[in-house]
């Protein structure tokens, strides 16, 4: 089953000299897949992560999201959309500084509804999964880029997410630490069929991909299976 479909979608950005940054893409990506978006600086695979994620609207064209047509909900619903089905993780991380790891991480199961006693217990639950239960009341100041970003990927995992969709990860990580991340993402996704999609110019984050789409001037120009 298919929980991405893009349809013929088109994202221009206007100026002097207008830019098609998406450029009539089609795709569609199944549930459980491990795929990089790749491509020179430039080539659109940012934007397209974002018209995926809700983050920018395409100018024509159509995103289905698990069923949902995106591109038609009003922002409040597009708002409410993101919250319960997709996961982001960001090159900068983009905790919020004055929270803990845990709060961090418990912030977008607040914003669900989630009981007290709820959010605590899955808080935990997933920084001991990437490694962090005994920094779990460190705020991000005090943490390393690799463990700023291991908080990121428990927070996009949180909410329970059809999807997590990671912007370059693993850009300002080294080696060590980027190895550790993607072990803990490939055994997520494996284990518990969480569909993660990255933009992504590092070849270590492309070797363990088992789909790799190559997106040039806004098209895409390969499609690898693995």
């Amino acid at each position: 089953m298919n929980v991405i479909e893009i349809q013929n979608v088109h994202k221009i950005y206007e100026g002097a000299v207008p830019v098609n940054a998406v450029n009539g893409v089609n795709l569609s990506i199944g549930r459980g897949e491990f795929t990089a978006i790749v491509g020179p600086s430039g080539s659109g695979k940012t934007t397209l992560l974002n018209l995926i994620g809700g983050l920018d609207k395409p100018n024509s064209g159509s995103i289905t999201i698990d069923g949902v047509e995106i591109g038609g909900l009003k922002s409040s619903k597009l708002i409410d959309f993101r919250l319960w089905n997709i996961g982001f993780v960001f090159q900068a991380y983009n905790l919020i500084p004055v929270l803990s790891a845990k709060e961090n991480v418990k912030f977008i199961m607040e914003l669900q509804g989630k009981t007290s006693a709820e959010c605590e217990d899955r808080a935990m639950s997933l920084l001991k999964s990437v490694g962090l239960a005994d920094r779990a009341n460190s705020r991000p100041s005090k943490l390393s880029g690799g463990q700023q970003q291991r908080v990121a990927v428990a927070r996009a995992l949180a909410s329970k997410p059809k999807f997590i969709l990671a912007d370059e990860p693993t850009a300002n990580l080294d080696s060590a630490t980027t190895a550790n991340l993607l072990e803990i993402m490939e055994t997520l996704n494996k284990e518990e069929n969480i569909t993660f999609v990255f933009s992504t110019h590092d070849k270590r984050v492309v070797d363990k991909a088992r789909r790799v789409i190559t997106i040039e001037d806004g098209k895409i120009v390969s499609d690898e299976h693995r």
